[in-house]
């Protein structure tokens, strides 16, 4: 079972960018520690990052063909763009969103999430072990779907 691990804008830069917000891991260590937890569970993950949002929705499009879920940090993006929420609509595999930082805990307009509505739900604050929290929704979720 293949799931699709989406970062968006500026999430490359996790190591260097505000590493008081954001941490100090790398986006690609971030990537191999989840992997390993997804092989151990049975899973393949497949990684996309791109900071244009067109990219992003066409990976969200793809997805649809060959994997059972995805695990989205769509970045400033998830506050505003309506074309990804429309693109998580239509694929219909559960998205699960997800954020490194508490959100809710920052700059007002990170506290609204025009995604969050058509996911299967939000993990944040929780820095890398966010994406961790998300893989295991994803997991349960599976299990319920094969009873």
């Amino acid at each position: 079972m293949k799931i699709l691990v989406i970062n968006g804008p500026n999430l490359n830069l996790l190591g260097e960018r505000e590493p008081n917000v954001y941490g100090n891991e790398t986006l690609n260590s971030i990537n191999e520690e989840l992997s390993a937890k997804a092989e151990k569970m049975g899973y393949e993950l497949e990684f996309f990052q791109s900071n244009s949002e067109g990219e992003l929705i066409d990976a969200l499009h793809a997805s649809r063909l060959d994997c059972a879920g995805v695990i989205l940090n769509a970045g400033a993006y998830t506050h505003y763009s309506y074309a990804i929420r429309d693109a998580i609509s239509a694929i219909k595999i559960p998205v699960v969103e997800v954020h490194l930082s508490n959100v809710n805990s920052r700059d007002e307009f990170r506290k609204t999430s025009v995604i969050a509505p058509v996911c299967a739900g939000t993990i944040a604050g929780f820095g890398k072990y966010s994406y961790h929290l998300a893989l295991d929704a994803l997991g349960y979720r599976f299990s319920k779907e094969k009873k």
